[in-house]
């Protein structure tokens, strides 16, 4: 129930934010075609993205409210991740056109309305800031909620260096800091698009997670009373936050209910020490098994 709220909660400051960044968008980019600013018609661009990326991570959002069911038996928590991916994808396709079109400025720069681009750059600074704020909560645990708090906090800084270049305009008259800045912002975008890329992939990839020492987890396990060894260990992430883990699991010949016990201990420290809450263990006697860690699939004879 609680996770149902919070989810709830989520969605409605993505709706506010998406509607807010929406008629900002109309503002700037309107604004940056009359004082002839690239680095406003970027960020407009930039906005542009930020509300279809917001709209895409709203209804991932609430994809994950959907119970698992036979055709999908984790659910649809994957949903955030493959939105994820695709909205930071775009981001680098955005970057190239911003970049190949501040070569053309930079070889010749054209005049700039350094007062207007100062303004508007201040107010969407602003605006990027509360917008950013708004998504903020739960995007340290959740990548597609992370993917639209990143595009939107990286709009603040790209304001921000926007609002710089037009103070400096007004009183240098340099109208190149304008596409030099909107490099800066395109630079910004590609380091943040490859972030979350690189650990979409890792995700879809099922690659163990980055903060998690296998060599450690399994000498944990094998501290558990009676368990004498771990082979065919998987770990993987179905979403930034929601780890899994299945493994072969080796004792002693013992009663079932001392069983149950093993695996209680086993999913206590899974739980508390690395955040692993969904684990299927597969308890076998000593010597019944090949002792090894990772199962080798490429070995296995599907018929």
């Amino acid at each position: 129930m609680a996770h149902t709220h919070s989810v709830q909660a989520a969605t409605r400051r993505m709706a506010l934010a998406l509607f807010i960044t929406l008629g900002f968008v109309v503002v700037e980019a309107a604004a940056g075609i009359i004082a002839n600013s690239l680095a406003l018609l970027t960020d407009a661009a930039h906005n542009l993205t930020d509300v279809i990326a917001l709209a895409l991570s709203w209804y991932a959002v609430r994809l994950t409210l959907r119970p698992a069911n036979s055709g999908k038996t984790f659910g649809y928590h994957r949903a955030g991740i493959l939105i994820a991916l695709f909205n930071s994808t775009t981001l680098v396709i955005i970057a190239l056109g911003i970049f190949y079109e501040a070569y053309q400025r930079l070889l010749n720069p054209p005049a700039v309305e350094g007062g207007l681009m100062t303004a508007v750059a201040a107010l969407a600074f602003v605006v990027n800031l509360g917008t950013a704020l708004l998504v903020k909560p739960g995007s340290a645990h959740d990548l597609n909620q992370r993917s639209a708090f990143i595009h939107l906090a990286g709009d603040a800084l790209s304001t921000l260096g926007a609002l710089i270049a037009g103070v400096l305009i007004m009183l240098t008259g340099w109208y190149v800091l304008d596409p030099l800045v909107s490099v800066l912002i395109g630079l910004l975008i590609v380091w943040n698009a490859w972030l979350i890329i690189r650990e979409s992939v890792e995700i879809l990839l099922e690659g163990t997670p980055r903060d998690i020492d296998v060599v450690a987890l399994v000498t944990d396990i094998q501290q558990v009373a009676w368990v004498r060894g771990v082979h065919d260990l998987h770990v993987w992430s179905i979403t930034r936050n929601m780890r899994a883990l299945s493994a072969h699991v080796l004792v002693d010949d013992e009663p079932i209910s001392m069983g149950a016990g093993i695996q209680r201990g086993i999913n206590t420290v899974l739980q508390q020490q690395y955040n692993i809450a969904h684990a299927t263990l597969q308890l076998e006697c000593v010597g019944c098994e090949p002792d090894t860690l990772y199962c080798e699939l490429n070995s296995i004879d599907h018929g």
